[in-house]
Parts: C-alpha cells; structure tokens; sequence
C-alpha cells in the first residue's frame, strides 16, 4: 500500500469519530456507517454524477437522528466518508473486476450478489442504477480505501464491542441505516416506517428483536421484521449470540424525515429524533432487564 495516503489531505477531515459518553454505563455500541456525507472534489471530478444524485445511496442524516445517543451512557461510531465512495458493510475485498485498469489480487471476491448488482466494498453505482465513475479507476486506489480506511474503521468497530462485552459480559450493537420511502416489506402491504433486521434470527437474541419491534409498534410506526433487509455484512460479522454478542440492523424510512428530491429535511426530523430517543432509552432499559442473567454472570 502507498504510505502517502492522507484521508484527512483529501477530505479534509478524519474519515470517521466516536461520540462517547464520560463512561460507559451500559453494554451496547451504536454504529452509522452509511450517513457520511463528506464528498472531496477529488472524488466528484471522477465521477459522472452531480454532487447531488451521487447522494441517493446516502443513510441521510442517520447520525444525527441517533445524536442523543452518548447521553444514555454509549459510544456511537460514524462514518464521515460516504457509502458511495467505500461501503464498509461489505466485506473488505467484494471487488469490481470491471471497475479497475488493473487485476485484482486473488484473494478479491468478484462473483458475489453485491458486486453483480455493484455494490460491492467500493461500490460501482448509487440507488437507481447510476453508474459512479466516468472511467476506470486504479487497482492502487481502491485497494487504498481498504487498507487506510475500511480497515481502521472495523478495527474501531471492534474495539469497542470487545471492551464493552468485557465491561459487562455481553454486547448489543445497533447498526443505524436509512432506507428509500418507496421500500415495501411485501406486496400488497403498506410500506414500513422501521425495518429491524437480525440475520433471520442469527445475529441476536429473537427477544431483541422482538422488544424493538413492540416498542415501535407501541409509539404508532410500522415496523416489521427483516424483510426486505435482513442486515447487511456488519450485522452478520459481529453478531455472535452464541457468545454474547448481539447485533441489530434498524433502517428507517426516509420519507419520514427528509424531502428524498432535495434531500431537506423536513419539519418532522426533530419529532422523529426524538421519538428515536425515546425508542433508543426505553429499547436499552428492556434488553438490560431480559439480559440482567448475563450481566449478573459477569459480575
């Protein structure tokens, strides 16, 4: 890898933070890979698309919805790159042979779903199908993004739910994502306010679930479960029930908060974060009471 690689150079600023409370009082992580929305000259001139349609794929303002998060206690991770330019919700080498003026290492995974449909770990298209760049971009480049940023973000992402499951015997990570207003969970039906997913089952606890489920049931949304998003590739990396390690996907409607055209929030952001901060006290209350077993045995 080029040792002359600046993210903060090129971005102008770090390529993701963590919001963290003075102390950590209770074992769950949130994490926003998706709602970066730094987007550098440098990206924009090898790009066919306006500043503005390159956004469609964007979890828009997703951080900030969960903003009142460290206050309960936890740390929130995210992104300041944006999901078109690396998408670490993928595994790190999901590669686009086509997109690069050289070959790909071996160790590349180029037949997946994800890369046919372009949107691999550095994704070759934004939502509606528009393709990104306007040529071919450098084996060197988007090995680079990996290695300098994909990597240190997972790295983080890892420490803190290893020292959180350390402090408290078990860990729950909340991946916090957006989703288009046009989704449906199935035919026929009315589209859902809230997505949760969990692996089918796999990456957490079912009672999880199904308390997120309730509790927005409760506040008046349509939320359902796992369809058509059942979690993505962090959800499935990190959850681990079978160990204590809990991981939810939440994707939120977009139509609920922003005007999808011009991306301007509406007037019903601020109620939604707040609902959402309801949600996000009363959710961490409930699973610490069904979980209190494992905090107790780690005690």
């Amino acid at each position: 890898m080029a040792e002359d690689f600046d993210f903060a150079d090129i971005f102008g600023c770090e390529p993701f933070e963590v919001t963290t409370p003075l102390r950590q009082s209770r074992a769950f992580v949130f994490n926003s890979p998706h709602s970066g929305r730094v987007y550098p000259q440098q990206f924009l001139d090898q790009s066919r698309l306006t500043a503005h349609s390159i956004r469609t794929s964007e979890d828009h303002y997703v951080d900030q919805l969960y903003a009142s998060v460290p206050q309960f206690g936890v740390p929130l991770l995210k992104a300041n790159f944006p999901r078109s330019w690396l998408d670490v919700n993928r595994e790190p080498y999901e590669l686009d042979p086509k997109m690069y003026n050289g070959p790909l290492p071996p160790h590349a995974n180029i037949s997946s779903i994800r890369v046919s449909g372009g949107l691999g770990t550095v994704p070759k298209i934004v939502a509606e199908n528009c393709e990104i760049y306007n040529t071919r971009i450098s084996v060197r480049e988007g090995l680079d993004r990996i290695e300098h940023v994909y990597r240190p973000y997972h790295e983080k992402l890892r420490k803190l739910i290893s020292k959180t499951h350390t402090m408290f015997g078990y860990a729950v990570l909340v991946d916090c994502h957006s989703m288009p207003s046009n989704v449906r969970s199935s035919a026929g039906f009315r589209r859902p306010d809230f997505i949760i997913g969990d692996r089918y089952g796999t990456s957490s606890d079912p009672r999880l679930t199904q308390i997120a489920l309730l509790l927005l049931q409760s506040m008046g949304y349509h939320a359902v479960h796992n369809k058509p998003y059942a979690g993505g590739f962090i959800t499935e990396h990190y959850g681990r029930p079978h160990r204590n390690l809990h991981a939810l996907q939440i994707e939120i409607n977009r139509g609920l908060y922003i005007n999808e055209k011009t991306l301007e929030l509406k007037p019903g952001f601020d109620k939604l974060a707040d609902d959402l901060s309801l949600f996000v006290g009363q959710f961490m209350q409930y699973v610490e009471h069904e979980l209190s077993d494992l905090q107790s045995a780690a005690e």
